[in-house]
């Protein structure tokens, strides 16, 4: 990989005056200011619009922006296969920023401000502060901020069919199950996954936090501060998997189950509302995520939370339009644009205040869950063994008696996700 680029306040300024010539055809008529994009396959059609819009407000510059699929989810495992070869600017999940904060790839986009006050009239200060700040903590490492706030929906909770399941059994895992198996019918939830299955010991009170290093800081093997056990946990994650009305989900199988009409209640995302309302037709509704029956009391399921974001390639050859394009992607507008578009939840404080926003269902029911949210810091060694541990209680591998059996599988599950990196 090319030398690091060092970010000097000299080479900010010459940065800021090689903007303005570019904006100027007189300047630089025969300039080609190439960006290449990547985005997720549902949100091609909006970023396109988007992208003209941006090219509509710069009508000197000559762009050549192209526009390329990558989902949010494996954007970071692209990236740093090659980050010189990946794309200038990039949608990606909170919980990848750590990762690829370590390999360099993307810009500190504090040292852009010429930049903003130049083209965009205001201080990176204020861009900043229009978001929740929640959202601007976790793009922030080392008090950088690396990554503009895009959505503030990364997260999962539940939808169910009201024809089918009160509003008041949706409140737990046993109301839910109840009326389900009553319906003949079923409720369904991802546990292959440590995305998902995170969220019960969450709310337990078990943490997850990175080390230095980038490992994984984990205690789902022992007992939290609130007094549960991790096998208490897992006993509790097995009654609930070996209820005759639970469907076990495939992760990104979600929305296939919701239009199949097997299902009254899952837990997914706001990327599902449209898939939900459809299925459920006028019993459509969405809550937080419920609780569930741990040594005897109900414990509220606490998500892991998290935020998707638009970063910028630290070796982008364009760097400056690519953070200008990457700013304008996130904006008040471009974010309302994108929940009228895609019902994807802003995290951008006027956009959640319009009246739009806050009479959508799932919009309303991941704020609600927000209280109950985790920021998921995790490393790279995380992901693989939590879906091995997910999907042993998914299949009812684990004997719900057998606690030195549990423990021991909660041992090497841990000792997976806290291996060193090599």
């Amino acid at each position: 990989m090319k030398r690091k680029q060092v970010r000097s306040a000299a080479l900010v300024l010459a940065m800021a005056a090689a903007l303005t010539g570019c904006g100027s055809a007189e300047d630089a008529p025969s300039d080609v200011v190439s960006i290449r994009v990547w985005g997720a396959e549902e949100d091609q059609t909006l970023l396109a619009e988007l992208i003209d819009g941006f090219e509509a407000e710069h009508p000197d510059v000559n762009f050549d922006i192209q526009l390329g699929v990558e989902s949010e989810s494996t954007a970071k495992d692209t990236i740093l296969t090659d980050v010189e070869a990946a794309a200038d600017v990039f949608a990606f999940a909170s919980d990848q920023i750590y990762d690829l904060v370590n390999a360099d790839a993307l810009a500190n986009l504090a040292d852009y401000e010429a930049a903003y006050e130049r083209y965009l009239n205001e201080p990176l200060a204020d861009i900043k502060a229009a978001n929740s700040e929640s959202s601007v903590e976790a793009a922030t490492v080392n008090d950088c901020f690396y990554a503009f706030p895009m959505a503030g929906d990364n997260s999962y909770f539940l939808f169910y069919d009201s024809n089918v399941i009160s509003e008041e059994q949706a409140q737990s895992w046993d109301g839910i199950l109840e009326a389900a198996q009553a319906a003949g019918n079923k409720a369904g939830m991802v546990f292959s996954s440590g995305w998902y299955n995170a969220s019960f010991f969450y709310g337990a009170g078990f943490t997850t936090d990175l080390n230095e290093d980038g490992t994984t800081a984990i205690d789902w093997n022992g007992t939290s501060p609130e007094g549960y056990t991790g096998v208490q946990v897992v006993q509790s994650m097995l009654d609930i998997a070996g209820h005759p009305a639970f469907m076990s989900i495939a992760d990104g199988d979600t929305s296939n189950q919701i239009a199949s009409g097997n299902v009254c209640a899952i837990v997914s995302g706001s990327w599902d509302a449209g898939a939900a309302q459809e299925a459920f037709g006028d019993g459509y509704a969405a809550t937080k995520l419920p609780t569930y029956t741990l040594d005897g009391e109900q414990i509220q399921m606490n998500s892991a939370f998290g935020y998707k974001f638009i970063g910028v390639n630290n070796y982008s050859e364009n760097i400056g339009w690519s953070v200008l394009l990457a700013e304008y992607l996130t904006n008040e507008s471009s974010q309302i644009t994108r929940f009228e578009e895609r019902q994807i939840g802003p995290t951008n404080l006027k956009a959640v205040a319009t009246d739009e926003v806050q009479a959508n269902y799932a919009i309303a029911a991941v704020i609600a869950q927000s209280e109950f949210g985790t920021i998921q810091k995790v490393g790279g060694k995380y992901w693989d063994p939590a879906q091995t541990f997910g999907e042993l209680i998914a299949q009812g591998t684990l004997d719900r008696n057998d606690e030195a059996g549990i423990q021991s599988t909660l041992d090497s599950f841990v000792e997976g996700v806290t291996a060193p990196i090599e």
